[in-house]
């Protein structure tokens, strides 16, 4: 999708270990945070993004990644690319059943060195939390017409079209 569109892709995860790897004012305000067990504030991350978007003005677009993660979080993301003339397009949900969703995590844990992933329980927790916080992110953007459900079941190259017939429909 990067490729085909021109996107950047923006993983939180990523820019966050960036950030705080390269000790910048905001890398360094959330290891202040993270030190003290706490979760790094979302105008610390939201400054992030903004700092990532505007590195990068000839891009067609972002797929954020691990971000927005509730509702604030989605308000918050609105603000900043409003801000920049800029809006969301679409948010894209593969619906796998959760069963999958543990065997798939289980057989990257064969190689991704988390311990998490080796788990049931674990995963299976971070299924439950993830429906009861993230899950409202699709309606509140299904509310504004821009969320669409889409098969996470099937080949790649599959997955792939069905991802790119929704933006494709959207642009």
């Amino acid at each position: 999708m990067v490729d085909k569109y021109g996107l950047l892709h923006i993983s939180t995860g990523d820019l966050f270990r960036n950030e705080m790897g390269q000790n910048t004012p905001l890398g360094l305000e959330a290891k202040s945070y993270i030190a003290k067990g706490q979760l790094v504030p979302d105008e610390v991350t939201i400054g992030m993004l903004r700092n990532r978007v505007i590195a990068n003005p000839d891009v067609h677009g972002y797929i954020f990644d691990g971000f927005p993660r509730n509702i604030a979080q989605c308000e918050a993301l609105d603000e900043l690319l409003s801000s920049l003339n800029q809006d969301i397009h679409r948010l894209l949900l593969l619906e796998v059943e959760d069963l999958e969703i543990i065997t798939r995590i289980l057989s990257r844990g064969q190689s991704s060195g988390r311990t998490d992933d080796n788990d049931p329980a674990i995963i299976q927790h971070r299924i439950d939390v993830y429906k009861s916080e993230t899950m409202p992110v699709f309606g509140y953007y299904a509310e504004k017409g821009k969320a669409v459900k889409i098969d996470g079941i099937g080949t790649i190259e599959h997955i792939f079209e069905a991802l790119c017939r929704s933006i494709d429909d959207k642009a």
